[in-house]
């Protein structure tokens, strides 16, 4: 008697740990920058160089790149216009506990950062300091080996259980490259040196093809520049770029689960001249870090139950989780928010440029669904109508609270929820004063997860003389409630197809109070 098996490809977490940070130093103004008397943007990125996996220890190496818009003392390099920006770095060396993980395993290192503040010490020193949270994950993909099927040369009866899973069927990294270029309009006077560059991503969507990955979404594009003259003038340009291409991925096939998540990560900005020669011309690259995890949906018959009609057969099993999919859920959601300049004495003139950062602050299963809570962040770069102040930022946070439809959603579900600033206008209302409103759009694969026995080993012994010698020839068995021809002929260690044709049944459903007629065969 053989169990023939199949492995069934399930990924599952080992070991996850999170530490959280506070970064912070006194950075210098390089020689090669004006001094500053107003700090105007600032954004930062997190940039892991090295993960070093210990026996319980993780060494995570890496830094926070920060960079910041300011206004400059006039008459100084940054010349009539008055912006200047730099760039700066912060390097971390964090040593995190992970209760059994040993040297050689393969770690996951994620980052979030909670708060970035940057202010000014004096007209050559900035102060930076910022909150970062390390989410640490070693993954692996686990092979349940399952019985599927039994071959056996002796009488022998067995039943197969039909399981929804969403199998693992490929998890690797890659990278997705969007190469576009901007020509400046007509009406804006030629690029002399570019200031600052905004490229930023939105509602990416992901689409499994036959070999490939299909990857469709936005790039809303910002870029501020010193124009061409001798005014000096400070120009902006904001654009949004749609692209859409693919990626090869060996073995997918349409109809697959996606699970992929992505970061915006490296890009270069060039300018180059356009068909007249004249600097109008931006190129840029954006590359996008994917995470590819993709799931197939199957239908596995396992083998649940064995036993013999002529030697006694017993079973051994073992649990073993599986998971399947639930729900694929998406959801938009408005929200407003009313801000007003920080100086009383500015008269807003024009908004540049918004910026936004969404954070899921916390999220659980209902009845009804995933009820989210978070904030989004915003910095509202404007131009006002003062000329020896010209620019300001204007910072501001939105809460949020959510219910992110998903049916059927239980304490026993995983997920991990996506989320995105779908789109966002911000007006101004007063003298000082702005509207901000956006959409929000989120989305989760919802999946079930649940511990299924599963057959391990079949061991065939003799059969017990006594207990098969009391048992009659011939019977008339009176079903009970919750019984089965299985159960009967289990009992009676008489196949079940023998019952069926002894009972001319034609089908296995028995109801309480049926009277079974059993024939042991010699």
């Amino acid at each position: 008697m053989e169990l023939i098996k199949r492995n069934i490809h399930m990924d599952c977490i080992k070991y996850k740990a999170q530490t959280q940070m506070t970064l912070e130093d006194d950075v210098i103004i390089s020689d090669s920058r004006p001094d500053a008397t107003k700090l105007i943007m600032d954004r930062g990125n997190v940039i892991i160089d090295e993960v070093k996996v210990t026996d319980d220890h993780v060494n995570v190496k890496g830094k926070l790149e920060f960079h910041v818009l300011y206004l400059a003392e006039k008459g100084s390099s940054a010349g009539r216009s008055g912006v200047a920006d730099m760039e700066g770095a912060i390097p971390f060396d964090e040593m995190v506990f992970v209760e059994g993980i040993r040297g050689g395993e393969s770690v996951n290192a994620d980052w979030e950062l909670e708060d970035l503040s940057v202010s000014l010490i004096n007209s050559r020193k900035l102060s930076v300091q910022s909150v970062l949270t390390l989410m640490l994950t070693c993954e692996e993909i686990c092979d349940e080996e399952t019985a599927v099927d039994l071959y056996s040369e002796e009488p022998v009866e067995f039943r197969k259980k039909t399981l929804d899973v969403a199998t693992m069927a490929i998890k690797k990294k890659d990278i997705f490259r969007v190469k576009e270029e901007v020509e400046i309009p007509g009406s804006f006077p030629n690029i002399f040196a570019m200031i600052w560059s905004e490229i930023t991503p939105e509602t990416v969507e992901f689409k499994v093809l036959e070999d490939k990955i299909g990857i469709q979404g936005e790039l809303r594009a910002f870029f501020l520049y010193k124009g061409e003259g001798d005014e000096d003038e400070i120009c902006h340009y904001e654009t949004t770029l749609p692209f859409a291409g693919s990626l090869d991925c060996p073995g997918a096939r349409e109809g697959m689960i996606p699970e992929i998540r992505f970061r915006a990560e490296n890009r270069d900005v060039e300018i180059r001249p356009d068909f007249d020669g004249e600097e109008r011309v931006i190129t840029f690259e954006q590359c996008l870090d994917l995470d590819i995890c993709i799931y197939e949906e199957e239908q596995i018959d396992i083998l649940s139950d064995v036993y013999g009609v002529v030697n006694e057969v017993s079973v051994m099993e073992k649990n073993a989780d599986f998971r399947n999919l639930l729900a694929r859920s998406s959801g938009k959601t408005k929200l407003s928010g009313h801000f007003k300049c920080p100086d009383e004495k500015v008269n807003l003139y024009k908004i540049l440029h918004t910026t936004s950062n969404l954070q899921i602050t916390g999220q659980s299963a209902n009845e009804s669904g995933i009820e989210l809570t978070g904030v989004v962040n915003l910095q509202i770069f404007y131009e006002c109508s003062n000329e020896e102040d010209k620019y300001g930022l204007i910072k501001g946070t939105i809460p949020f609270q959510y219910v992110l439809d998903a049916e059927g959603i239980h304490q026993n579900c995983i997920y991990s929820v996506q989320s995105f600033v779908d789109q966002i206008t911000v007006s101004i209302i007063d003298t000082g004063e702005v509207d901000v409103k956006c959409v929000l759009y989120f989305r989760a694969n919802v999946y079930s997860k649940w511990q299924e026995k599963i057959v391990e080993q079949i061991v065939v012994t003799e059969p017990d003389m006594e207990k098969m010698a009391a048992l009659p020839g011939i019977a008339v068995y009176m079903v009970k409630e919750g019984d089965s021809l299985w159960d009967i002929g289990k009992r009676y260690y008489v196949p079940v197809s023998v019952i069926k044709q002894t009972n001319d049944l034609t089908s296995d459903e028995v109801k309480a109070g049926d009277k079974i007629l059993i024939v042991k065969n010699a």
